[in-house]
């Protein structure tokens, strides 16, 4: 389980966070979603410890982060950015033991246990096969995949995800996404395309200007009453294969749409 309980972030004097308070459960996929600049990748960075609160706790399964040294941190919590680099001149296989990095010793390297630890993570993800090959050389749904299982080879039982579906095809976003949502651990990702984030997610955070507007199931918060105030458009909700579908428009806010039952297409009067 992740928590924050009253936390504050300021940058430069200018309030980024303010009273942010959230549980993430334990085996459950959390989302952050709002707009750009309402603080979502800023709350990731505060969880994994990359910035300090100016107030508030930020807790994983009760231990407060600030008082984990570094290898326990490590243990608990694995963190997926987009900061990877595409041309980093290694293997998949030698990307994925990264992951066991904090338990290696300075002067044995990698130990058996932990190229054991990494195969079993990278048949996890479905990347087996490509451990030979430079990690410059993946696609972008491939790379996504090993950077997973390199988390999941820290044995870490919480993931934290910023936009892993960026710049990625329809098909992987869905792929990589579903492969997310069925690890069994506790996930909190930060995603900007709402109708992934209604399929995968289990709850939502919504993020306005660095304070929660909304916060529940995906349900509760997925409503055009909660997302028109904060995005600025319309919304139409709808649902298709088995989940919530949202459509945009550019009219304000609060202007009736109208639909065209030949075309579903939807416009504003």
């Amino acid at each position: 389980m992740i928590s924050l309980d009253d936390v504050h972030f300021d940058y430069d004097g200018d309030t980024v966070l303010s009273g942010i308070g959230l549980v993430a459960d334990s085996g459950a996929t959390l989302g952050l979603i709002g707009p750009n600049g309402s603080g979502k990748s800023t709350l990731l960075r505060l969880i994994y410890r990359a910035l300090r609160p100016r107030t508030g706790v930020v807790a994983i399964d009760g231990a407060p982060v600030a008082t984990l040294r570094g290898r326990d941190l490590a243990g608990r919590l694995a963190v997926v950015t987009q900061e990877s680099s595409a041309d980093t001149p290694i293997t998949v296989a030698e990307m994925v033991l990264l992951g066991r990095s904090p338990w290696a010793g300075a002067l044995q390297g990698y130990s058996h246990a932990d190229r054991v630890t990494a195969a079993a993570a990278m048949r996890r993800v479905g990347v087996r096969e490509l451990a030979e090959r430079p990690f410059s050389s993946l696609s972008g749904g491939e790379r996504q995949r090993v950077l997973i299982a390199r988390a999941l080879a820290q044995r870490a039982d919480h993931i934290l995800l910023d936009e892993p579906t960026n710049h990625l095809d329809v098909r992987y976003q869905h792929e990589l996404l579903g492969l997310v949502h069925d690890l069994d651990v506790t996930t909190v990702v930060v995603l900007h395309d709402l109708n992934l984030a209604a399929r995968y997610c289990d709850r939502l955070v919504l993020l306005d200007r660095g304070r929660i507007a909304a916060a529940g199931p995906v349900a509760e918060v997925l409503t055009p009453e909660l997302l028109e105030p904060v995005y600025q458009v319309t919304v139409a909700r709808s649902s298709a294969f088995g989940s919530i579908q949202l459509l945009f428009g550019p009219g304000r806010p609060g202007v009736e749409d109208s639909v065209s039952t030949d075309t579903g297409e939807v416009f504003a009067p």
